[in-house]
């Protein structure tokens, strides 16, 4: 079987995804991947052991972004043969694509092209920060379109066992998540660590912080109150999550940040491979409900904003 060819199209600030996601499918230069400059990439990178770092059955073959000078070095950095001077010009080309930036009011419109193509599309995290895209999105997922889209902390290992099973814990009352950077970008972060632990069931937001500050208390159904933090320069803290139920409690944090971006993608082309979703669209619906109803309790000065509020389309 031939290796599913894939182009990688975007590239803002803050955001190294190009570099360390074409790794992963391609190998990287050593040399030119010393000069990423996200350090943390290249200093991750280089923990793996040569034949773990590779994804099997996909390959990066494409770039575009939207500085052409930051295509030139992600391509040599990360092994890329072909740089387009346009997002579309990889159409014809290649059997997917990712659309690696994190800035959700921009995704529909740069993925129209891809989902007119009828190509499959991997959207980083967050799809959407506002109700006309998630409504758009709905409508182009429900017509048949293949996309997905996830923050890796979906994955994060170190989670996994509460995945598993928390009843151990007996029934949760608080659980609390932690995030750097801001809600709009990074939020998704937080509440997809915890949203496959705790499942479906948000009820309301309520977001008594600031813009550089977010203290968002969500509401579940079955497991109580829910504290989701997004403070801009929380470093040193990304990642903490806290479990407190009625028989005992836990405290985590996440430590491996290749893991889950291998994993993440590879459920990706696992995906493409089988046509069969990870998970179903319906979570990341939620999980965008989530992130919006966190912006607007937040814009109306912590009103408690009741998810069913964000509509459906």
């Amino acid at each position: 079987m031939q290796p599913l060819r894939i182009a990688v199209l975007g590239m803002v600030d803050g955001n190294g995804h190009p570099y360390s996601w074409s790794a992963m499918f391609n190998n990287y230069d050593q040399v030119v991947m010393a000069d990423c400059p996200y350090p943390a990439i290249p200093a991750y990178l280089a923990k793996e052991p040569k034949e773990k770092l590779q994804i099997p059955g996909a390959s990066v073959t494409h770039i575009w972004t939207d500085d052409p000078k930051d295509a030139e070095h992600v391509a040599k950095a990360s092994l890329i043969p072909h740089i387009v001077s346009r997002p579309e010009d990889v159409i014809g080309h290649v059997d997917a694509v990712m659309i690696t930036t994190d800035k959700g009011y921009e995704h529909v419109e740069r993925c129209r092209p891809f989902v007119e193509a009828g190509l499959p599309i991997f959207v980083d995290k967050p799809l959407v920060d506002n109700e006309p895209d998630l409504r758009q999105f709905q409508r182009w997922v429900r017509d048949g379109a293949r996309i997905m889209s996830s923050s890796c902390m979906r994955y994060c290992k170190e989670f996994m066992p509460y995945r598993t099973s928390i009843h151990s814990l007996g029934q949760l009352r608080y659980t609390s998540i932690t995030t750097c950077k801001s809600w709009e970008r990074y939020g998704i972060h937080a509440l997809e660590s915890i949203y496959p632990i705790l499942g479906p069931g948000f009820l309301s937001a309520q977001n008594v912080g600031t813009k550089e500050r977010n203290i968002v208390l969500f509401k579940h159904r079955t497991h109580g109150d829910v504290a989701v933090i997004a403070i801009e320069d929380l470093y040193g803290s990304h990642g903490l999550l806290q479990l407190c139920g009625t028989s005992a409690s836990a405290t985590v944090s996440s430590q491996d940040t290749f893991y889950s971006f291998k994993t993440q993608l590879e459920a990706f082309i696992g995906y493409l491979h089988t046509g069969e979703r990870p998970f179903p669209f319906s979570e990341t619906e939620e999980l965008m409900r989530m992130v919006i109803a966190g912006i607007r309790s937040r814009e109306e000065g912590g009103r408690i904003v009741p998810l069913e509020e964000i509509a459906a389309d």
